[in-house]
């Protein structure tokens, strides 16, 4: 992966966490149960063994793409994201002018995107059309369903 991803403070601090976890929780307990399998006997017929060697390689590769996106990371000050048009970090609320369904979102990089928090990433259908619109802007969003137009309300930090 190349390129900086600009992420909030919380956002960086759940990933760094998240990576303290698996490196200091998570590897060494699975050190042990390859040590506790190994010593089971014949490795070519341990199913135990070759399981957690598995599972092994998948941490691995989960710790090492977060280091990457943590070194990365970028934290964008909070501060001096504005509020006259739609931008990255900003919490938009926007109504469905179809079913008059008001929903509220935060435009968010990929990495800190969780639809269970109301966050969207930036590159998401949705996030892509309000980028740069302005409150009271009506916006037509592609999206699997068809087409869909939001009214924009309001627009914070």
């Amino acid at each position: 992966m190349a390129g900086i991803l600009y992420v909030t403070e919380e956002g960086l601090q759940k990933m760094k966490d998240e990576l303290e976890q698996l490196k200091s929780i998570n590897r060494p307990k699975l050190s042990q149960a390859i040590a506790d399998a190994r010593d089971k006997g014949d490795l070519s017929e341990n199913a135990e063994y070759h399981a957690a060697k598995e599972e092994q390689g998948l941490l691995e590769m989960k710790i090492s793409k977060l280091e990457d996106i943590v070194s990365r990371s970028r934290i964008i000050d909070e501060k001096k994201i504005g509020t006259r048009t739609v931008s990255i970090f900003n919490k938009v609320k926007i109504k469905n002018t179809k079913n008059n369904a008001i929903a509220e979102y935060q435009i968010v990089s990929e990495v800190e995107a969780d639809l269970k928090e109301a966050k969207i990433a930036v590159n998401s259908p949705i996030a892509r059309a309000l980028l740069g619109k302005k409150q009271g802007d009506i916006v037509d969003v592609k999206v699997p369903a068809g087409l869909m137009s939001f009214e924009i309300i309001s627009i914070s930090v």
